[in-house]
């Protein structure tokens, strides 16, 4: 139960896991650039859009998308684990770290899914999940990045309503998280039900199975 609380944004709040304090040597590692490869020919793309299970999944099905992993990042916790996060008080993001062929897909079609899969006008929530691990977020590798990223931006901006609310900031050391936590939909979810992750599948997303 204490997990599903957590999942919701309801965890304690804890800074370190030993003496309550933010270890400052961790916090720089946390801080430091994402410097993982992708594959020879590939690039990174790294989104955060709340629970990173359905936006796995989105990613999965785009063709050119050669990997998906979702893990912690942007916080100041070295290797921190599900429930660190969850407490709040580490600052991770639940992130999903895309790699893809740009010769088969360009940043642009990613941009495109990260804003069709959430609402950026929500501070810290995705629907009823909150806190800020769900935050809303495009972490770049290059400025090239940095400046689609803005320019999508200013285009979403224009239709919606609401102030984005959506940071766009350098891509930082990726945490993997937990094996359970990898394709999860893909594997059945909670439920058990397996959903497609076929390329160009368009089945409606069920977000925890």
């Amino acid at each position: 139960m204490d997990g599903w609380l957590s999942k919701l944004g309801f965890g304690g709040r804890v800074a370190s896991r030993s003496s309550g304090a933010i270890d400052t040597e961790g916090a720089s590692i946390a801080q430091g650039p994402d410097n993982d490869l992708p594959g020879p020919g590939q690039q990174f793309a790294q989104f955060g859009a709340g629970c990173f299970w359905g936006v796995e999944l989105a990613f999965q099905r785009v063709p050119g998308v050669t990997k998906t992993e979702v893990g912690y990042s942007q916080g100041l916790m070295h290797k921190p684990t599900y429930e660190d996060v969850c407490s709040g008080s580490t600052m991770h993001s639940e992130v999903v770290r895309v790699q893809y062929d740009p010769k088969e897909c360009s940043y642009h079609s990613l941009l495109d899914v990260f804003w069709a899969r959430h609402d950026p006008t929500t501070l810290n929530r995705q629907g009823n999940d909150a806190g800020t691990q769900y935050r809303s977020g495009i972490y770049y590798y290059s400025p090239e990045q940095e400046e689609a990223a803005r320019e999508t931006m200013e285009k979403q901006q224009k239709v919606l309503n609401r102030k984005i609310v959506t940071e766009i900031l350098p891509a930082k050391k990726f945490y993997r998280a937990e094996e359970y936590h990898q394709q999860y939909l893909e594997k059945g979810g909670r439920a058990g039900f397996k959903q497609s992750a076929a390329k160009g599948c368009n089945d409606p997303i069920r977000c925890y199975g």
